[in-house]
């Protein structure tokens, strides 16, 4: 039995490490490109960038011409934007399907649910047509409003499943204390439901800072381009240069990166929150 034990465990690390491997390949090979001169990319990629080249990293944060800083407003308005968005609209529609009972409840739940059956790559061209007749064509609130909108279904449900999963006993002290329905919501649901509140927070701004399909398709002025437009534009018009190329995107993914090593154990503890009633 331990000889057992021990073969499965070598082999969930052998398995675990090659997925690590795979992952991290291209994050370091794209570090180790940013770090290199041209000629050095080209000549030697798997080598490491011994002594590390930082000119291209201080030219692009440098140079007014690439657009670094304005790309990297724009994607922080539109993130936080989202974001404050997504979480008002969905925690309140949450304690309404979680913790209110209404005729039409269970038909008004799926109709959100259907949100998840049409990704915006399917429904990219209706939304066009919608913001060109509200005129939120080459505008980021046009981008902010369809992030917020196909961002709603998913977290919906995650926030609905914490929610159910409070004792019905503490609404029931709290109406006998005086509190109204949106007291309840306001004063005793949303400081329990931090976790889950923050995990829905995390991945609202993972997803939006890494769009590129949305602001793609509303924006048309450079003044207006997200981070990851900004890369795409970029990549095309100085490809030649790799090294410069992945230095832009390897400063582009760096927020995510460590946002989400930040914010890791908040996701977790948020998806998970609700799933078992105390």
């Amino acid at each position: 039995m331990r000889k057992t034990k021990f073969a499965t465990r070598i082999l969930q690390y052998f398995i675990l490490s090659v997925i690590v491997v795979i992952v991290f390949i291209p994050i370091v090979m794209l570090i180790f490109g940013a770090l290199k001169t041209r000629g050095e990319l080209l000549s030697h990629p798997y080598a490491l960038p011994i002594p590390p080249r930082w000119e291209n990293i201080t030219l692009i944060l440098g140079k007014p011409s690439y657009s670094f800083w304005p790309m990297l407003r724009n994607s922080l308005l539109v993130m936080f934007s989202t974001t404050f968005g997504v979480v008002i609209m969905c925690s309140l529609a949450a304690f309404v399907f979680a913790r209110m009972e209404f005729r039409g409840k269970g038909w008004a739940f799926n109709l959100f649910t259907l949100g998840l059956m049409f990704p915006i790559n399917v429904a990219i061209l209706p939304v066009y047509f919608v913001l060109r007749q509200m005129n939120l064509i080459d505008n980021l609130w046009g981008v902010i409003i369809v992030q917020t909108a196909f961002q709603l279904s998913g977290n919906i449900m995650i926030l609905r499943g914490f929610f159910t999963a409070v004792p019905a006993e503490l609404q029931d002290a709290a109406y006998i204390d005086g509190c109204t329905a949106f007291g309840f919501f306001w004063r005793v649901l949303l400081p329990l439901a931090r976790p889950a509140l923050a995990a829905v927070a995390a991945l609202t701004m993972i997803m939006s800072w890494n769009d590129l399909l949305i602001p793609l398709v509303i924006l048309n002025s450079d003044k207006l381009w997200t981070l990851p437009l900004g890369t795409m534009q970029f990549q095309g018009q100085y490809g030649q240069d790799l090294s410069l190329v992945s230095a832009f995107v390897a400063i582009s993914a760096l927020p995510t990166i460590l946002f989400y090593l930040l914010a890791e154990r908040q996701i977790v503890s948020g998806l998970t929150a609700g799933a078992v009633k105390g």
